[in-house]
Formats: C-alpha cells, sequence, structure tokens
C-alpha cells in the first residue's frame, strides 16, 4: 500500500471516529437503562415473566451458587424471602458493561452490599458477576461512612 492511500485511510478513520464514539454513547446508555429495567421489574417487582425477554438464552452467571442460564432466574425470585428488598444505588455503565452498587435485605441475617456487573449483548443480559460483602454499619467502621448511599 502507497503513503497516499495509507493518508486517505487513516483520514477516513478519523472522520469516523465521531460517530462511532457516538454509537458507543448511545449503548452504554441503552445498556444502562436495560439493566435497570431488568433489576426493577425481576428482582423489585418480582415480575419473572419477561425473564426471557430480558435475558440471553446462553446467559453466563459467575455466581458460584447459580447455575448458567435464564431459567435459573425465576425459581431464585419465587424462593426469596416475603422480607427480601432490593435498593440500587449507583449504576456505572461504559460499552457492554453495565455495574451497579446495592443493597440486599432480608436475604440472609444482615444486609448484604454488593456491586452486580452485567455484559449486555443484543439487547439482553448476556453475563453476569457479583461481588457480595456484609453491610457494616457507619456507627461501626472505622471511617464513620455508610457502605450505601450518602452520610
Amino acid at each position: 500500500m502507497n503513503a497516499k492511500k495509507i493518508v486517505i485511510a487513516l483520514g477516513l478513520l478519523i472522520l469516523s471516529l465521531p460517530a462511532m464514539a457516538s454509537d458507543i454513547e448511545s449503548n452504554t446508555e441503552s445498556n444502562r437503562a436495560l439493566v435497570i429495567k431488568v433489576l426493577q421489574t425481576v428482582f423489585i417487582n418480582r415480575d419473572t415473566s419477561s425473564v426471557s425477554t430480558y435475558f440471553a438464552s446462553n446467559y453466563i452467571q459467575h455466581n458460584p451458587r447459580i447455575p448458567n442460564g435464564p431459567e435459573a432466574i425465576p425459581p431464585i425470585v419465587s424462593a426469596l424471602p416475603k422480607e427480601f428488598r432490593y435498593e440500587m444505588g449507583m449504576v456505572v455503565a461504559q460499552g457492554d458493561l453495565v455495574m451497579v452498587h446495592g443493597r440486599y435485605t432480608g436475604w440472609g441475617p444482615k444486609p448484604t452490599i454488593a456491586v452486580d456487573i452485567f455484559r449486555v449483548a443484543n439487547g439482553k443480559l448476556a453475563e453476569h458477576w457479583d461481588v457480595l460483602q456484609q453491610e457494616v454499619p457507619a456507627a461501626s467502621s472505622a471511617n464513620g461512612n455508610p457502605m450505601f448511599g450518602t452520610p
């Protein structure tokens, strides 16, 4: 390839960068909205009728207690105790990854703080990881700060 063709190719690439960035930003926002909608619908409202709509058929689960596949979700939700509550905090998204900081109460003896990480593909939740930690009240922490929410 000669130098002129390389310069033209680089010029075209540079010209397309704003459109590519716009597409990534658009996907990021739609992925963020999807995860929020799924968490509200399935885990807060406990409506599992839309699991096949929101979860990929080959959904990958990294929590060692939960099997792969969307069919694992409805039994988990139906087994939640009546006093179970999920509170969604900050939501951070970049491209196909969405992270949600949340609090689970009524699921164990003490509240659990979590960061749930989802990968979105083709408009569906495709993969999930989580990091879970038992909540320590702000009054019992070394810094006096809450693990969830604002002081």
